[in-house]
């Protein structure tokens, strides 16, 4: 639950960040320290111009001089300063000497916390605007283990003055959130943009942990983000904590596949595993640099009219469950994807995909925003070192398998495409499972609702277990005849 303590003055649902920081200051259980690297301490400045500091904050701290913070903090392995491990060991670093130097005897009530952050600003020549990591230990109870909430951020300001003060009011709303609303996280998330505008920033990665947040699912947090407008992707890994994209995508070599996955079917993982196999077997693409991620849009997840939590959280179960890496974005157009992944590598991509998704990539409508229309989404999709490999489709009716040969398109695109085709830019997945090609998630949902038999064998050895263990989709023993 949220503390409200002696001393506390109540404020307005939209508080300012200086009665943000005046309302901590008040409040005398509240102690801790200010470790800030990087980009000046703009977040205890805001504590002590607001007044009444000396009640909070027991140290403020910059290491500048990275020999100092390698004293201080140990050194990374991998010499960079600007890093989730340098964030996490500054955090158990102040919390370790508040412990050591302030008696619980003589402090009862306190409630410990430290604040830090590692950030690196823009530099001078403005080629690379900054970004930084974010976060704060605390405890909303003397006797109660620490609780821990750690985001990135990437700037999006042109001066570094400006980018000193947008850190500072994030610091101030995470430190305020952790205390005041900490018992709704979906609107401890909303409130890091008190006073800010997603211009100024975007949050692209958050985890909770802590017994406060021990029912947090991380990947929820990060789906709020999304919807929030705070980012346009977010990525979480096997064991369903978030990941930072581009630590993921950095210099790597990126197969992305696109699906609803509602839920993964025979049809997808084959369509993995072949398109794997025709990306790794490519000249340029090396296995250990290679990184392949499951793609899926946020207009997917509204395909009910409105976000589904649970359902969300049940493709991501079975996702997760098979090892793989899922990356939620705001991309509907597959060129933003693919211009998303280029701002952290130059390496080669592939797109993998069905008939209907490669029909809708040759579509103008898709495009009406852009001024070049669909020649300028293709010069942003094919300019970089691109392949889209295509999957197969089973025409039930005439028996035919559609491939990149005898896929038709409108008439206007016709002499495009093959000039992509012809370009090898488009590829066909070549051995195919065709006794599975009439396999369709739709179909396997309805089943799993309705109770029906039969839905197991359409799906990878492993998912049908996993979706009667934990009830996902739907799924009730019930219903389900003997």
């Amino acid at each position: 639950m949220a503390i409200s303590l002696k001393g506390d003055r109540e404020i307005s649902s939209e508080p300012t960040t200086k009665s943000k920081a005046l309302r901590i200051n008040l409040n005398s259980d509240i102690y801790g320290t200010f470790a800030e690297i990087g980009a000046g301490q703009e977040t205890a400045r805001n504590f002590f111009r607001s007044g009444g500091a000396s009640g909070t904050i027991a140290k403020a701290m910059s290491a500048y001089d990275k020999d100092f913070s390698d004293a201080i903090y140990g050194v990374e392995d991998d010499k960079r300063y600007v890093t989730q491990p340098r964030l996490k060991k500054m955090l158990s670093h102040e919390i370790d000497l508040m412990e050591d130097r302030l008696s619980r005897h003589k402090h009862p009530d306190k409630l410990f916390f430290s604040y830090a952050n590692t950030v690196t600003t823009i530099d001078f020549a403005r080629k690379f605007k900054g970004h930084g990591w974010v976060g704060i230990r605390f405890q909303l109870d003397p006797l109660e283990d620490y609780n821990e909430i750690v985001l990135h951020l990437r700037f999006k300001e042109t001066e570094a003055r400006l980018q000193q003060e947008t850190l500072g009011i994030l610091g101030v709303n995470l430190i305020y959130g952790a205390f005041y609303l900490n018992d709704n996280p979906k609107e401890l998330v909303k409130s890091f943009y008190h006073n800010l505008g997603s211009h100024q920033l975007e949050i692209d990665m958050i985890n909770f942990s802590g017994p406060r947040f021990m029912y947090v699912d991380n990947r929820l947090m990060s789906l709020q983000l999304l919807k929030n407008g705070m980012t346009n992707a977010v990525m979480f890994g096997p064991d369903g904590n978030n990941l930072l994209p581009a630590q993921v995508l950095y210099r790597k070599n990126i197969l992305a596949l696109r699906g609803s996955f509602r839920p993964v079917t025979k049809v997808n993982m084959d369509m993995f595993e072949q398109s794997k196999k025709m990306f790794l077997a490519e000249n340029k693409v090396d296995e250990s640099k290679t990184q392949v991620i499951f793609e899926i849009t946020l207009s997917n997840l509204y395909a009910e009219g409105k976000i589904n939590e649970r359902d969300f959280l049940d493709r991501a179960e079975l996702l997760c469950s098979l090892g793989q890496n899922v990356m939620i974005t705001s991309f509907q157009q597959y060129f933003k994807l693919v211009e998303y992944f280029s701002e952290f590598t130059k390496e080669r991509m592939a797109l993998a995909m069905g008939v209907y998704n490669l029909i809708q990539i040759f579509d103008e409508k898709y495009y009406r925003d852009l001024s070049g229309g669909i020649l300028e989404a293709f010069g942003k999709l094919f300019y970089r070192d691109l392949k889209v490999y295509m999957y197969p489709y089973h025409d039930q009716e005439t028996d035919e398998y559609i491939n990149s040969d005898n896929l038709k398109v409108h008439p206007r695109m016709k002499e495009l495409y093959k000039f992509f085709k012809n370009n090898g830019k488009l590829l066909d997945i070549k051995g195919f499972d065709n006794e599975i090609l009439d396999i369709f998630s739709r179909t396997v949902l309805k089943m799993i609702r309705k109770g029906e038999e039969g839905w197991e064998q359409m799906l990878p050895e492993g998912i049908p277990e996993t979706i009667k263990q934990k009830r996902l989709f739907g799924y009730s023993r019930t219903r389900t005849k003997a």
